[in-house]
């Protein structure tokens, strides 16, 4: 970890390699790195490098001529269908590099009956990718007039054309209906499909590794295929010839169709050549420091061990609630929160997973605390995603989509009302990753007064937390740690807390 000064709010933090970061109002307070010996890192390396600098063509090749920069929307990669190419010069947009196994993250937005692709491993740039590449990942508003009639709930093309499909190989999952918990199905294009309504922003993250390919879309794993499965001599789905199908290296490549899609933040991670599916990015389980109990690392048992669900039903959901009933009252509704708990709250890809569908809620800590110290990985993976911490069951630690949205950094005490009590709501500053990337937070609270470091940087200053559930009356001494449910789905790991 480096070491550095932060200076927030008038309070000076100092890491160091005997202490972490800690506030004026925490003097004397010994931090993990103190106890073990070592520092643990205040902040995750993932390793992804950007194919796109927001401002040129840098990089790439192919039908330049076609995509480029509107100066009206910088950071954003579009593809101009009015822009003539030179005659026989395909619409597809390649990398100058080429690429074996990586994890690739980017955002699309797509115009009403879009259509696009992602080529991978593209061998010959001059042919068509869906056939000579390793494959094509088709981009599409499918949703769309063109794709799906909606009056009739029918689809109009094969099950392999749709977004996130192996293009003629391998379709996407299309099972998105009445799953969306508070009207949040609005925000997808229909059909069952989890691509946005177009004009809407959606985060993508795709995996290649050998012959396997996965992609999530706005956080669900909507495709998982093994291409050494087919020959591709004709034994596809399509019946086609796809040569390039087992390709092992070649470019990447946005595919045009004639529509204005939008790309923005765009990145690769390359991975070596024995890397394996299930053994690579985004797991990063880390060690607890010294004097923590470890909540979540990885290990699929520790969801019922050291977790419990949290239900809204009856008021359940508020401290006082829970305070008042019986202890045969709270076990009736523990079970109705531990239902929610098990129906969606899993292990995947090493990583503690919320589906954000109706019926699931928030994780809550089966101990209790009064004052503690909390490290935990967060990251949101859909354009305006929601979430946060609840701290002695009280909201909020505010996660949120700090780039496309609020434009508000996340790790600010959401609830407190600045205007009347002083006590500051938003964070200090926009410390956030982009959607999809990994966030470290340190939270430090003491009697009524959190700190928090979101990435290394002081995010909220020794700030008190006030009780939304009873304005007049201070937060609990001691009560349960919650993930919070917004219906987005969220991913967590490396959660450690230690009593103070």
């Amino acid at each position: 970890m480096k070491i550095k000064t932060i200076a927030a709010a008038g309070a000076a933090v100092l890491a160091t390699a005997g202490c972490c970061g800690l506030n004026s109002a925490e003097k004397g307070a010994c931090a993990p790195s103190c106890e073990c010996g070592r520092v643990y890192p205040d902040s995750v390396n993932e390793g992804f490098v950007s194919l796109f600098n927001g401002y040129d063509l840098e990089g790439w090749q192919g039908a330049t001529a076609m995509y480029g920069v509107d100066p009206k929307e910088p950071g954003v990669l579009q593809c101009f269908p009015d822009r003539k190419l030179p005659p026989g010069q395909r619409g597809d947009l390649v990398t100058a590099k080429e690429f074996g196994n990586f994890i690739l993250r980017f955002e699309f937005a797509m115009p009403p009956n879009g259509n696009n692709g992602l080529g991978i491993r593209i061998s010959d740039p001059d042919k068509d990718a869906a056939y000579h590449a390793m494959c094509e990942l088709q981009l599409l508003d499918d949703g769309g007039s063109s794709y799906y009639d909606a009056s009739n709930k029918v689809d109009k093309l094969k099950p392999y054309q749709y977004t996130g499909s192996v293009y003629g190989v391998v379709p996407s999952l299309r099972d998105n209906v009445d799953k969306q918990i508070w009207g949040k199905e609005k925000n997808f294009t229909g059909g069952g499909s989890y691509v946005r309504k177009p004009g809407m922003w959606n985060f993508e993250e795709v995996k290649v590794i050998g012959s396997e390919i996965e992609v999530y879309l706005n956080g669900y794993l909507i495709t998982k295929a093994d291409l050494s499965k087919f020959k591709g001599d004709g034994d596809t789905p399509d019946h086609c010839k796809h040569p390039g199908l087992h390709n092992r290296r070649g470019r990447i490549g946005w595919l045009g169709h004639g529509s204005n899609v939008k790309w923005k933040n765009i990145r690769i991670k390359p991975l070596p050549d024995d890397a394996k599916m299930g053994e690579v990015c985004p797991r990063q389980k880390m060690a607890a420091p010294a004097g923590f109990e470890t909540y979540f690392d990885g290990c699929p048992g520790q969801i019922a061990k050291m977790w419990k669900g949290v239900t809204t039903e009856g008021g359940f959901d508020k401290p006082a609630t829970r305070a008042a009933a019986t202890a045969e009252k709270n076990a009736e509704m523990q079970k109705i929160a531990d239902k929610g708990r098990d129906e969606h709250w899993h292990v995947r890809n090493g990583n503690l997973f919320f589906d954000g569908y109706r019926g699931g809620y928030s994780l809550a800590t089966k101990r209790n605390y009064g004052d503690f110290e909390m490290w935990c990985d967060w990251r949101i993976m859909s354009i305006t995603g929601d979430s946060g911490l609840y701290l002695r069951g009280v909201p909020q630690v505010q996660i949120w989509d700090a780039h496309n949205q609020w434009h508000i950094g996340s790790g600010g005490l959401y609830n407190n009302n600045t205007a009347k009590t002083g006590n500051l709501s938003k964070a200090l500053k926009i410390a956030d990753r982009q959607v999809g990337d990994w966030n470290r937070f340190h939270v430090i609270m003491r009697g009524d007064k959190v700190s928090v470091w979101l990435n290394g940087e002081l995010v909220v200053d020794n700030t008190v937390l006030e009780n939304l559930w009873q304005r007049d009356k201070p937060v609990p001494a001691s009560e349960q740690i919650e993930l919070q449910c917004h219906g987005d789905p969220t991913e967590w790991r490396n959660i450690f807390i230690k009593a103070l």
